[in-house]
């Protein structure tokens, strides 16, 4: 996410007028819209996976530490 985010305040620091080129001819959406929609989305992937993979996961390792502990 670090990677995305970084890369995404990059374009708008140095790369403005890539980010304000209209999507097609006659259009007020610009490419910064897209690429700015696909962070938002990113974060809640990765939110996603991170979730999934922490109650599968680690929630067993949890269990197991505590039925480890309390023997």
């Amino acid at each position: 996410m670090l990677l995305v985010y970084q890369g995404f305040i990059l374009l708008v620091a140095f790369a403005p007028g890539f980010l304000a080129t209209p999507l097609f001819q006659g259009s007020i959406t610009t490419i910064g819209i897209p690429i700015g929609l696909f962070v938002i989305f990113f974060a809640f992937l990765i939110t996603g996976i991170y979730v999934a993979r922490a109650n599968g996961r680690y929630d067993r390792l949890n269990r197991e530490l505590i039925q480890e502990i309390t023997k």
